[in-house]
Order: structure tokens, then C-alpha cells, then sequence
């Protein structure tokens, strides 16, 4: 297809197998970027229980997730308080700060962080982690930087993918013998 990006599947999962600590974006990657409005603000938005199971599947294997969003939505606590994580940014408008911050007050390096995001705020942030991820109906020049772009959309199990292909990456790393992919 013109315009496809072509991914080099051994450096991607050597990539993966370092991961430590999955930071994503909300709008757009856990959610489809759309949002319910009411007469007094959001209303809603819309969440994909495989992505929560791949949170609860990253922490099993020791990996910890964190949000990093630019929105300030009482519905993204909620979730973060239903899926146990912790590490919450809201209402930020610069993200490589936020990642400084991480980085400084943790036993993280970049090269075991992964970012998931969708949209020209993330650009700058998914340069500076080991593995930079996009939905598959992430905004072009997103896709374009990115070092794995999902099969599936935001909102839909891009979350998930990605969780499993950290997961397998470091089974095929350990020397489980495993497929890589997801088949959700």
C-alpha cells in the first residue's frame, strides 16, 4: 500500500522486551477520541475492557502503566482508579516534562519505557522512550515516528495489542516459545 510503513519485527521486539513501564495517552488510544456531552460538560467516554485486562496482564508480568493525557476528565480518574494505576498526569501540556519528572523520581531509564499516543502532542514524548507506539488510526505523523503502529484503532484494543506484544517479547526473551501477534 502506498504510504505503508515497513517495521523491523526483531528491533520492535527487542524493544518491547526491555519495557518496564507502559505510558499512554487516553483520548484516542484507550477511548475512540470521542467524548458525550451534557448541558454541564462530559458526560462520558467510551473505554475498552480488553484494554483494562491488558493493563491487569502487563502488571502480572511486573510492568507498571501510567497515563499521561492533556485532558483534565473526572471519567479518566475513574478509570485509572478502577484499573489500580497509580501514576496519573492530567491536564498536561508538556509531556517530555512529565516524562523527565518520571525518569527522575524512578528507577526507570528511557530505553524501558513504551508511550502509546495518536496525535501531534505525542510526537515529541514518543521520541525520547525506547518503544514509541500508535493505533492504527493514529494521525499520520504519529504513525510515521512510531516503532510499532497497532492493527487496531484507539478505543478498539490498540492498548491490549501493544500490552501483548511487550508480554511475548519478553517470554521470547526469558526462552518460552511463544507466537507473537495478538489475536484478540
Amino acid at each position: 500500500m502506498a504510504g505503508e510503513m515497513t517495521i523491523n519485527v526483531s528491533d520492535v521486539n527487542k524493544r518491547a522486551a526491555k519495557i518496564r513501564l507502559v505510558l499512554t495517552d487516553v483520548d484516542g488510544v484507550l477511548t475512540d477520541g470521542g467524548v458525550y456531552y451534557g448541558k454541564d460538560g462530559e458526560v462520558m467516554k467510551r473505554f475498552s475492557i480488553r484494554d483494562g485486562m491488558g493493563v491487569e496482564r502487563l502488571r502480572a508480568i511486573d510492568v507498571q502503566v501510567g497515563i499521561i493525557t492533556g485532558e483534565q476528565s473526572e471519567s479518566v480518574v475513574r478509570r485509572a482508579e478502577k484499573l489500580h494505576i497509580e501514576m496519573v498526569h492530567l491536564y498536561c501540556k508538556d509531556k517530555p516534562a512529565v516524562l523527565q519528572e518520571i525518569l527522575a523520581q524512578n528507577s526507570f531509564t528511557a530505553d524501558e519505557i513504551a508511550y502509546i499516543g495518536d496525535d501531534v502532542n505525542d510526537i515529541e514524548i514518543m521520541k525520547l522512550v525506547g518503544l514509541a507506539a500508535s493505533p492504527a488510526d493514529g494521525f499520520a505523523d504519529v504513525r510515521k515516528i512510531a516503532h510499532y503502529v497497532c492493527s487496531r484503532p484507539g478505543g478498539h484494543g490498540a492498548f491490549r495489542e501493544l500490552a501483548e506484544l511487550i508480554i511475548e517479547a519478553k517470554k521470547e526473551k526469558d526462552g518460552e516459545t511463544t507466537t507473537i501477534g495478538f489475536h484478540g
